[in-house]
């Protein structure tokens, strides 16, 4: 908690969030993962883990998991808790460069992508930039997740995803919106020549 609260006054931009995430909020983040189908699942801003423990406890011993963080203590924290877990890789950088980590991983497109990124907060170029290579990352199959305190930048969303379900989880600190969301149409038929989600190679 202590260590949250310290990340978060330093780059309040980038972490979003005085406390981690609660169960509960992992709970509805994770609710709609089809783990036995699943052969790729992301994760972006993965912070202490509270998200990242609910999925690599559930998920397929042969179901690749990437976890992206960019803070620097954070992904010390995330280290100790998986380093070597079979089945997930830690990665030290931006989610911004997620179509490279995938296919560093051997992948196409993941199945699901789950984000605790603060897009209403971070720069909208930044947000820009990661969202434009989320839409590449899921491809037509995939599903994006991601949980916001505030619905201002939904219609910001809805310019790069079609939004199918919106969750609010009063259980956490502060409450939280959970937005599904998938890819338009549009450009779920410019990704069709990529494959179909968590392919291969």
């Amino acid at each position: 908690m202590w260590q949250f609260l310290r990340e978060y006054l330093s780059a309040p931009n980038t972490i979003g969030a005085i406390a981690p995430s609660s169960r509960h909020l992992a709970a509805s983040m994770t609710t709609s993962i089809d783990f036995d189908k699943a052969r790729c699942i992301v994760e972006y801003g993965a912070g202490t883990g509270v998200f990242t423990r609910d999925v690599a406890a559930r998920k397929r011993p042969d179901t690749t998991y990437i976890v992206i963080e960019q803070n620097d203590r954070f992904y010390e924290i995330l280290r100790k808790q998986f380093h070597g877990m079979p089945g997930v890789t830690l990665i030290h950088g931006d989610a911004g460069n997620v179509c490279g980590f995938l296919r560093e991983q051997g992948f196409r497109h993941a199945d699901y992508i789950i984000s605790g990124l603060p897009f209403t907060s971070l720069p909208q170029q930044a947000s820009h930039r990661i969202l434009l290579q989320t839409q590449k990352a899921i491809g037509r199959e995939g599903v994006f997740i991601t949980f916001q305190y505030t619905l201002l930048r939904k219609t910001f969303l809805e310019n790069y995803f079609n939004i199918h379900k919106i969750v609010r989880v009063w259980r956490n600190l502060p409450p939280a919106y959970v937005l599904h969301m998938k890819l338009k149409r549009r450009h779920a038929k410019q990704s069709s020549s990529g494959g179909a989600a968590g392919r291969k190679y």
